[in-house]
């Protein structure tokens, strides 16, 4: 993020806007979380050398479902699909207390509708986003 193109100038004066802050912030983590447990559960899967297929009929679901889920470019999985995912793998969805940084960047602004720093929150965002950033 250079911070000086339009796109960046016009995201950080939108996050002055609670409504924005708030919706924008929590788009980011859903995508950065559900992006997070999908492809674990897809590198699980082919360390354990199970096919698709495979998978889809011991969780008794289409294939296609199953195919959406690791081929999706937007998943929308339900925690339940993503639980029974993981215990056919032999791993489970766990959750795990966010960083110091993150909650400054993710949890404060989320909870007060604004950020007295909205070019570290734009930053923080878009390394999440594109996963150069911890995971949430």
């Amino acid at each position: 993020m250079t911070g000086t193109s339009a796109y960046w100038q016009d995201l950080v004066r939108d996050l002055e806007d609670p409504e924005f802050l708030r919706e924008f912030v929590v788009e980011s983590v859903r995508i950065a979380t559900i992006d997070r447990v999908v492809n674990a559960l897809d590198d699980a899967r082919e360390a354990a050398g199970v096919s698709k297929a495979d998978l889809a009929r011991a969780i008794q679901v289409e294939p296609a479902t199953i195919r959406r889920l690791f081929g999706s470019g937007r998943p929308n999985p339900t925690l339940g699909t993503l639980a029974e995912v993981a215990a056919a793998l032999g791993v489970r969805v766990t959750i795990e207390p966010l960083t110091d940084d993150e909650q400054t960047h993710v949890t404060e602004p989320l909870l007060a509708g604004c950020t007295a720093d909205t070019v570290g929150l734009a930053h923080h965002l878009q390394a999440l986003r594109t996963g150069s950033a911890s995971p949430v």
